[in-house]
């Protein structure tokens, strides 16, 4: 019996195990919006990594604490495994099927707040050290482990979290914090992430509102001032107006064509999961829709508040109005250059009455799709799902990976237990348990075979 035979057997054998710890650090509440459970998930992430035999630190930012974690391995390369610790709040709570922190069994899944993002991936490359430590008494190579707690509001103390222990974090590749399957169960490989540049937009016009007969025809409206600031953001044609907005964009190279061709097709999925009936710009599906999806910028109004919105009438004209506003950004644009455009745009248009508050954003970063240790995970995926994963060039998420790839300069893959139908961010998250298992046979795979390869 090989040894990856034995490790599958001991995966097997453990799960209920697994799943047991997983449910416990499920139980425990973590939800970085509202300050709540931070620091005593912190501790348990750090104990769960200490019975592992890592040395760990529980690194205190301006916001949730860090937990680090490093265990040497047979070969002195190194792989960084980034997690977070922190999940979504949970309402709306009545839309629960199951309490969201009572983890709950049914169907072959497992239901709880934070399962699937982000505490099952981390728990599950656990299971995977386990069953490595238990067959072969050590680790292939050394493993690192970075584990914060504000994914979820976006990193703001992640920065110069990375930038001041830069050192002290050295790896040679990284296995970002998610991963999965598509809608046919074929593993998935995302070799990018766009950017994000997160505002408020707000209007105000009155110290109060108003009665609408007293000030209807007489005084400004925060309402239509915010609605027609937006309006000139964006046209009916889906083209962002901000000054030099399309300036840095890269193209899709003809590598990402080819890898975009090679991806199923979506549209029909797309409609029947999210009931869309066409997308824009007309298009109907192909390279075409797979290239905008992931490699092109967005503007998207994410929330409008003002006014009266409750049961029956209230005339009143609005005193105060505002917008939650993301752009979504690709290669070469920053938040901080959207930032100045957008003020620059709104000025111009006479708007210099709307505030921006900035409330996060993330720069865009992709990683090599032939660099070596992307083949390495790509190819060994396929003994545990039967073929290997299917590539992306980019996902149309956003996170942090441009500190890792730019400061620790790692190249970064995907691999975990994630689904389409896992509910992330919303109520009855889930994860399913022969994924929980094949994505931690996976990542065994990964790290013996890392471990093998000559230096």
């Amino acid at each position: 019996m090989t040894h990856t035979s034995r490790i599958d057997h001991y995966l097997e054998d453990h799960l209920d195990q697994s799943i047991s710890e997983l449910s416990r650090l499920c139980e425990q509440p973590s939800v970085s919006a509202q300050n709540w459970g931070i620091e005593e998930t912190a501790r348990m992430v750090e104990k769960m990594l200490k019975k592992r035999g890592f040395e760990t630190q529980n690194i205190p930012t301006d916001g949730a604490p860090v937990v680090t974690g490093f265990r040497a391995g047979k070969s002195p390369r190194t792989i960084l495994f980034y997690n977070h610790y922190d999940v979504q709040p949970p309402e709306p709570l009545e839309l629960w099927e199951s309490p969201p922190f009572q983890p709950t069994l049914r169907d072959g899944k497992l239901f709880a707040r934070g399962v699937s993002d982000d505490k099952g991936h981390l728990v599950s490359r656990l299971f995977a050290i386990d069953a490595l430590l238990a067959e072969l008494g050590e680790l292939p190579c050394n493993v690192r482990f970075v584990v914060e707690g504000e994914e979820e509001v976006g990193s703001p103390n992640l920065k110069p979290f990375i930038e001041k222990h830069a050192g002290d974090l050295s790896a040679d590749a990284c296995i970002w914090e998610f991963g999965g399957v598509d809608h046919r169960d074929v593993p998935v490989q995302y070799l990018g992430l766009r950017g994000l540049c997160y505002v408020e937009l707000s209007v105000e016009t009155a110290n109060q509102d108003v009665h609408s007969g007293l000030g209807g025809s007489i005084f400004p409206n925060a309402a239509w001032r915010l609605v027609w600031a937006l309006n000139t953001l964006k046209s009916p044609d889906e083209i962002i107006h901000l000054p030099g907005f399309y300036d840095k964009v890269r193209p899709p190279s003809k590598r990402d064509l080819e890898l975009f061709e090679l991806m199923p097709e979506t549209a029909d999925e797309y409609r029947g999961r999210y009931g869309i009936k066409q997308f824009l710009k007309s298009m109907t599906g192909g390279v075409e829709l797979r290239v905008a999806e992931s490699m092109m910028p967005t503007c998207t109004i994410c929330g409008l508040t003002s006014g009266y919105q409750g049961p029956g009438s209230k005339t009143v004209l609005p005193a105060r109005a505002s917008a939650k506003v993301d752009f979504r950004l690709v290669p070469d644009q920053t938040p901080e250059e959207v930032l100045e455009q957008l003020r620059q745009h709104l000025d111009s248009h006479g708007f210099q009455d709307v505030q921006i508050t900035y409330l996060g954003g993330e720069a865009p970063a992709r990683t090599d799709p032939d660099h070596p240790f992307v083949k390495l995970v790509v190819e060994s995926a396929a003994e545990v799902y039967g073929q290997p994963m299917q590539m992306i060039p980019m996902s149309g998420g956003s996170g942090p990976n441009h500190l890792f790839i730019e400061t620790l300069h790692v190249p970064i893959v995907t691999a975990g237990i994630g689904h389409p139908g896992s509910q992330a961010h919303a109520p009855n998250e889930n994860i399913r348990l022969d994924l929980y298992l094949k994505g931690a046979k996976h990542i065994a795979r990964i790290l013996l075979l890392y471990g093998q390869e000559k230096v």
